[in-house]
């Protein structure tokens, strides 16, 4: 089980309780798809994907970024229990989608930094280490169903 600071979980509800949903999520997805584009494969039923200007455009890519960023409202709900808050979504990911688990730490990534535009000096250190934890735990808890 994960322990969590006093700071860390007080830092990971002010960050979610800040963010633009409909800003953020998009923009996370529309990164991860460009700067690594074979994470696109996944997304073969979006349309047209074929340079950054479509991908930030899609309106389906748009979509499944909030719908990414709303899902992290789960974990951080649930941080004593992230794992099994999201072990139905890492049999989906794994076994139905067939989704390299290495994605997860990529869009996590393009998350962090999409947060750190968006927060500016009030994303210091001390907070982006706490949202990175959290983002590694839900990353894990993704990836479990493939170990």
């Amino acid at each position: 089980m994960v322990e969590w600071t006093d700071f860390e979980r007080n830092a990971i509800q002010d960050i979610f309780s800040k963010i633009d949903y409909e800003v953020v999520g998009p923009a996370a997805l529309s990164r991860c798809l460009v700067v690594y584009p074979w994470t696109q494969r996944y997304f073969g039923n979006f349309g047209n994907l074929y340079n950054a200007s479509a991908i930030i455009g899609n309106p389906l890519v748009a979509k499944h970024g909030k719908t990414i960023v709303h899902g992290l409202d789960r974990a951080m709900k649930n941080m004593d229990s992230i794992k099994e808050t999201y072990s139905e979504l890492s049999v989906l990911h794994s076994e139905k989608l067939h989704v390299d688990p290495d994605n997860f730490r990529l869009l996590a990534d393009c998350l962090t930094i999409v947060l750190a535009a968006q927060m500016g000096k009030d994303f210091t250190g001390d907070v982006q280490a706490a949202f990175q934890k959290f983002m590694q735990v839900v990353v894990s808890a993704l990836g479990r169903q493939y170990h």
